[in-house]
């Protein structure tokens, strides 16, 4: 059986009910100058006990179609945010 990929990121919205969104940000380094540059993709993810707040890092991980966005799943809050 495959592997399934895993993302670490950080909660930028827990408005909706059993969902958050999770922006992933990785470095890539220019093709001509080699500077490296941060980007950064938002993830629908799916948070079944509603545990994770905004601000939290969050562990994520690739699982079946929940709706027409949401393809990943909340594995674990990492780390909660310093907000309390």
């Amino acid at each position: 059986m495959a592997e399934k990929a895993e993302k670490v990121g950080v909660v930028v919205s827990n408005k909706m009910q059993k969902s958050i969104v999770v922006a992933v940000e990785w470095q890539v380094r220019h093709g001509l100058y080699g500077k490296t540059e941060r980007r950064t993709s938002k993830f629908m993810v799916h948070d079944e006990k509603n545990e994770a707040k905004a601000g939290d890092l969050v562990a994520i991980v690739e699982t079946r179609p929940m709706s027409r966005r949401k393809r990943w799943a909340l594995m674990r809050v990492v780390r909660k945010s310093a907000e309390a």
